[in-house]
């Protein structure tokens, strides 16, 4: 078996410097960790790809659906998507999971453990302000989905988390 690359070292190093728990998944070019967000529990998996010094950052957690609230669920994931700059949501049909992905092409082998602290941070971030919105079209009956406004849906601040470090008392 072929010994981990650079590329993926890098990154379990930048996760210990982080304090995060990781596991290198053998023979694969990826680690694996979980993390506890605002609104749910987050699996992040990233994986290298050597031959081009790239690495995506996923971020999954689990969600079940209604074949009748599916068509609403992708709507809310392409409208959030076109408000994004930076990764892009998705949604496995096959195995009921909201998924973040962001990826980054990195000029050494040696990944940057800053890049890769933000893309963790983002894709963590990104899933955990979608879920409330996801889980808004998962509970709502199929007869109310044709009604469902998923413009007004996601124009709702009352569900985005809380920016941890954020206090409204300091200047």
């Amino acid at each position: 078996m072929k010994p981990p690359s650079l590329q993926i070292l890098s990154v379990q190093t930048a996760f210990g410097q982080n304090g995060w728990h990781c596991d290198l998944v053998e023979g694969r070019e990826v680690v694996r960790a979980s993390f506890s967000a605002h609104h749910t529990r987050i699996q992040i998996h990233a994986q290298s790809y050597t031959p081009i010094n790239a690495l995506a950052v996923v971020g999954e957690t689990p969600m079940r659906i209604g074949k009748a609230q599916v068509p609403a669920l992708l709507e809310l994931l392409n409208r959030a998507n076109h408000q994004l700059n930076l990764g892009a949501f998705e949604f496995d049909l096959d195995r009921h999971h909201l998924a973040f992905r962001i990826t980054n092409i990195f000029e050494r082998e040696r990944y940057d453990s800053d890049i890769i602290t933000s893309m963790v941070h983002c894709a963590i971030a990104e899933l955990d302000r979608i879920t409330p919105y996801a889980a808004i079209v998962q509970r709502t009956a199929d007869a109310a989905i044709p009604k469902l406004d998923i413009k007004r849906l996601l124009a709702r601040e009352d569900l985005i988390p809380p920016v941890p470090g954020d206090d409204d008392d300091t200047p």
